[in-house]
C-alpha cells in the first residue's frame, strides 16, 4: 500500500493543474452552502433568541379609536395569553443639520417602565421618566444616522401641533427589527426614525386620551390562531379595526422571513449547480486518467494488488482533490460569512449576531462534496479494475477509421490540412468530444447566470423607477382628504404634476385563499404611477374591476375575468365581489389597483384622497419641501429619488455583489473546465503532435492545430451553454421570486455576449498556457514513450 501512496501523489502532482481546476469548483459550490447556511442559521438564532428574551408579541390589531376597558375583555377571549394596548402616531421631524423631511412613527410604552410585549433593548440613557411629557426613546438605527445621543433635542410635528421632543435613551425592538418606512422597500434611517413616549404623554399630543389604537398579543399555546384572529376582528369591528394579522404579514418580521427564504433557495440551488459541474469534471479527468495508466494497472493486478485496493488507491486521489476544493470552500465562506455579517448588521438590527460557521454545516459540505466524488469516479474506477490483468496489457483496439462527410465534401480545400487534422480528430471521437462540449456548455451557462443577475436587477429597478413610479414625491395626508386639497398643492413652488390616490386596508378571498393587502384608487390615467404591461406600454384601469400584480394572481389562483371577493377593512366594511379585469407584471411589492372613484364609492364616502404624488421642478425643490413642511394636514413626505438610491444601494451591497463574485467563480469554472480538456488532450496527443513536428510541420502549424481544436470545442459549445444558462435563470429567477420583488427573466444581447465572452477569454488563455507546453515539448522522450 505504501508504493500505491506514493504513485497517488506523484499522480496528483502530474495533475496539478487540472486538479486545482475542479478544487475552485468544488470550492464555489462549498462557499456558496457554508455562506448561506451560515447566514441562515446566525439570522434564525439571532431572530429566536431576541424574539423570546423581549417577548415579540405574535397577532397585531389596528383600530380607529378604541376605550382602554376593552382589553379587559379582550383579555378574556379564548386562548389569548397576554394583550397590550397602545397609542401609535404617525410623527413628522426636523433634525438638526438635516434639511431633508423626515417621516416617523411614535409608539407608547408604559409611563416609566418597559411594556410586557415588544419589550426595548435599552443600549444607551434610559426609559422616559414618568410624568415627563417630551422624552422619548430613539431607535439606534435612526440616532447613528444623525449622530444623536442621549440628551438631544428633535423638533416634531404630532397630530399638526409642533413640539419639542428630548432623546432620553436609544434602543433596539424585536418589532422593528427591519426598520423600513410603510412604503418603503428598504431601509432609509436618516428619514425615517421610530420613537417611544409614554403613553399618557403621547394619548394626550395625539388626542387619544382613554383609548388605543393598536393592540399586541400572544397566544395560548396550541389554540386555533385564525379562531382567535376572527374572534378579534368581531370585537374590534365597531371600532374601526382593520383586521388583526399574525406576524407573517408584521412587515420587520416579513423582510427576515423573505430574506431567510433567499437564503435557504440559494443553499439549495447555487451548491446544486457548482457540484453538478464538479462531479462531471471528476468524471473526465478520472476517465482519461485511467485510460492512460490501463497498462499500469494490469502490472499492479499481476503483482497481487487487489480490485479493492486499486479502487480505495483512485477513489483516494479523487477525494484529495475534494478535500482540497472543500477547505478552500471552507475558508471562502468564513470570510465572506464575516463580510455578510457586517452587511446584515446594517439591515437587521439585532442587538448581537453570532457567525460561526455551524458543524453540521462542515459535514453536511463535505458529504456533498465526497458524494461528487463518487458519482464522478465510480463507473470509470470499476470499469478499469474489472478488466482482466491480460486484456488490460495490451493496448486499446485501434479505431477505425474513414473519411467523414466534411472531407468528402467541396469544403475540405478550404479547410487546409490543419483544419482537416482537427475535425478528423474530434469527429472520430464523438464521446470525448460530446464530454469536452457539455462541460465547457456547463461553464458558459454558469456565466451567463452571473450576467443574467447583473443585467436583471438593473432592469428590475429601472422599470419600477423610470416606468412605474414617476413621480418625485409622495405625501401622505393625516386622514383622508377632500378632493379639493389638491387645488393648494397645484399652487406650491416648484410643483408640476398632481396626481391623487387613495389606498384602504383589504383581505382578497378566493376559494380558501385570503390575502391581506390594500386597495390603491388611481386616477382613470395614471401619469405618475403608471400600470404597465409586460411591454412596459401605460395601460388605463378599467372602469370596473381590479388589477392585479400577476404574482398575487397566481397566488390567489385567479384568472382575468373570474370574480374576488374584497373585504373592506376600513369605514363600513362592506364585503364586495369584484371581476379581475387584467393582470400586470410588476417587478416590486404586490398591488390591487382600481379607480378611485369607484373605490370611493366602495367606501360610501365622496371623492376623499389619501395622499398625493408629485412631480416638481428640481431647481425649486428644497423651497417646496420648506412649504409642505409647514401644512399640518400632511403625515409624511417621501422622496423617490432617495428611495430609489437606498434600493440601489441595498441590491449593490448584497445581490450584485454576490452576482459578480458568482461570476468570478464562473470564470474561473469556465477556465478550470476548458483547462481540463486541453490538458488531457494534450497529454493523449503528445506522440501525435511530435510525430507531426518530425514528419516536417512547423511548430506553428502544429500550434494551429491545437488552438483549432480548443477554439472549435469552445465555439461548438456557446449555443449549448447558452440553452444551459436560460435553464439556470429560469431556475433562479423562479426561486427568488418573492413578494416583496421578481427579478425579470430577460436575455440581452449583453447577456449572451458576457457569457461567450468568458468562454472564448479563457479558451484564449488555455491555449497560450498550452501553447507554451508545445513549445517545451520533448519529441525525443515522447517518441520514445511506449504505445
Amino acid at each position: 500500500m505504501r508504493a500505491l501512496r506514493r504513485k497517488q501523489l506523484r499522480d496528483l502532482g502530474r495533475l496539478k493543474g487540472q486538479a486545482l481546476a475542479i478544487a475552485v469548483v468544488i470550492g464555489g459550490g462549498v462557499m456558496t452552502l457554508i455562506l448561506a447556511v451560515t447566514m441562515l442559521d446566525a439570522l434564525t438564532r439571532a431572530q429566536a433568541r431576541f424574539y423570546a428574551s423581549h417577548h415579540f408579541a405574535e397577532v397585531f390589531a389596528d383600530v380607529t379609536r378604541a376605550p382602554q376597558s376593552l382589553v379587559e375583555r379582550l383579555q378574556r377571549l379564548p386562548g389569548v395569553n397576554l394583550i397590550e394596548a397602545r397609542v401609535g402616531a404617525p410623527v413628522r421631524l426636523t433634525v438638526p443639520d438635516f434639511t431633508d423631511p423626515v417621516r416617523g412613527q411614535l409608539v407608547s410604552i408604559p409611563d416609566g417602565r418597559q411594556p410586557t410585549l415588544n419589550r426595548l433593548h435599552l443600549l444607551a440613557g434610559q426609559l422616559p421618566t414618568a410624568g415627563r411629557e417630551h422624552q422619548v426613546v430613539a431607535s439606534d438605527a435612526f440616532a447613528a444616522a444623525h449622530g444623536l445621543v442621549p440628551g438631544d433635542h428633535v423638533e416634531a410635528i404630532i397630530d399638526g401641533r409642533r413640539t419639542r421632543l428630548t432623546l432620553s435613551g436609544i434602543a433596539l425592538s424585536p418589532e422593528f427589527l427591519y426598520q423600513a418606512g410603510p412604503t418603503d422597500l428598504v431601509p432609509d434611517y436618516r428619514r425615517y426614525a421610530i420613537l417611544w413616549m409614554n403613553e399618557t404623554a403621547l394619548a394626550d399630543a395625539y388626542g387619544m386620551e382613554g383609548a388605543f389604537n393598536q393592540l399586541s398579543l400572544t397566544l395560548q399555546a396550541g389554540v386555533d390562531r385564525e379562531g382567535v384572529i376572527d374572534a378579534l376582528d368581531l370585537a374590534l369591528a365597531r371600532y374601526g379595526g382593520t383586521g388583526a394579522r399574525t406576524r407573517h404579514d408584521q412587515p420587520s418580521h416579513r423582510f427576515l422571513e423573505e430574506e431567510l427564504d433567499q437564503q435557504r433557495a440559494q443553499a439549495t440551488i447555487l451548491p446544486s449547480v457548482f457540484l453538478l459541474v464538479s462531479t462531471f469534471l471528476l468524471h473526465v479527468v478520472m476517465t482519461r486518467l485511467i485510460g492512460t495508466q490501463r497498462q499500469q494497472i494490469a502490472l499492479l493486478k499481476a503483482f497481487g494488488y487487489r480490485d479493492g485496493e486499486l479502487a480505495r488507491h483512485y477513489a483516494g486521489l479523487a477525494l484529495l482533490i475534494v478535500l482540497l476544493g472543500w477547505a478552500l470552500g471552507v475558508g471562502l465562506g468564513a470570510w465572506s460569512a464575516r463580510w455578510m455579517a457586517g452587511l446584515y448588521a446594517e439591515y437587521f438590527r439585532f442587538p448581537e449576531m453570532r457567525f460561526p460557521i455551524p458543524p453540521w454545516a462542515l459535514g453536511l459540505s463535505l458529504l456533498l462534496a465526497g458524494l461528487s466524488a463518487l458519482a464522478g469516479t465510480g463507473r470509470a474506477v470499476w470499469q478499469a479494475i474489472g478488466a482482466p490483468p491480460a486484456e488490460a496489457m495490451r493496448p486499446p483496439a485501434p479505431q477505425r477509421f474513414r473519411r467523414t462527410w466534411l472531407e468528402r465534401s467541396p469544403l475540405r480545400h478550404a479547410l487546409g490540412s490543419e483544419g482537416r487534422i482537427v475535425l478528423r480528430h474530434l469527429a472520430r471521437q464523438p464521446a470525448k468530444t460530446a464530454l469536452s462540449v457539455t462541460g465547457i456548455a456547463l461553464s458558459a451557462g454558469l456565466l451567463m447566470m452571473g450576467a443574467w443577475q447583473l443585467a436583471a436587477l438593473d432592469r428590475m429597478l429601472d422599470r419600477q423607477y423610470r416606468e412605474i413610479l414617476r413621480m418625485d414625491i409622495e405625501l401622505t395626508f393625516n386622514d383622508p382628504t377632500p378632493q379639493r386639497a389638491l387645488g393648494e398643492l397645484r399652487h406650491l413652488p416648484g410643483v408640476l404634476v398632481v396626481e391623487p390616490w387613495r389606498r384602504v386596508p383589504a383581505t382578497l378571498i378566493h376559494g380558501h385563499r385570503r390575502y391581506r393587502t390594500a386597495l390603491l384608487g388611481l386616477e382613470a390615467t395614471p401619469r405618475l404611477r403608471q400600470i404597465v404591461d409586460a411591454a412596459g406600454t401605460a395601460q388605463p384601469l378599467p372602469p370596473e374591476g381590479l388589477v392585479l400584480t400577476r404574482y398575487l394572481g397566481e397566488w390567489l389562483g385567479v384568472e382575468v375575468g373570474e370574480a374576488l371577493e374584497v373585504a373592506i377593512m376600513e369605514g363600513h366594511r362592506r364585503r364586495a365581489s369584484l371581476p379581475v379585469a387584467a393582470l400586470v407584471d410588476e417587478p416590486v411589492g404586490v398591488g390591487a389597483y382600481l379607480r378611485r372613484e369607484r373605490l370611493n364609492r366602495l367606501m360610501r364616502e365622496g371623492p376623499a384622497i389619501g395622499g398625493a404624488w408629485l412631480l416638481i421642478d428640481a431647481a425649486h425643490r428644497d423651497e417646496l419641501i420648506a412649504a409642505l413642511d409647514e401644512l399640518p394636514a400632511v403625515a409624511g413626505i417621501g422622496l423617490m429619488d432617495e428611495a430609489e438610491r437606498d434600493v440601489r444601494r441595498y441590491l449593490d451591497e448584497t445581490l450584485q455583489v454576490f452576482a459578480l463574485v458568482f461570476v468570478t467563480l464562473a470564470g474561473s469554472i469556465a477556465f478550470g473546465v476548458i483547462y481540463n480538456n486541453a490538458r488531457i488532450s494534450f497529454a493523449e496527443r503528445a506522440r501525435e503532435l511530435a510525430t507531426l513536428l518530425v514528419l516536417g510541420y512547423t511548430r506553428a502549424e502544429v500550434s494551429r492545430i491545437l488552438l483549432g481544436e480548443i477554439i472549435l470545442l469552445g465555439g461548438l459549445a456557446i449555443l449549448p451553454g447558452w440553452a444551459v444558462g436560460a435553464g439556470f435563470c429560469a431556475l433562479l429567477s423562479e426561486a427568488f421570486s418573492s413578494e416583496l420583488f421578481r427579478i425579470p427573466l430577460i436575455f440581452t444581447p449583453r447577456i449572451f455576449g458576457l457569457s461567450a465572452l468568458g468562454v472564448i477569454s479563457a479558451s484564449a488563455l488555455v491555449g497560450l498556457l498550452m501553447l507554451r507546453r508545445l513549445w517545451r515539448l520533448d519529441q525525443v522522450a515522447v517518441l520514445k514513450a511506449p504505445e
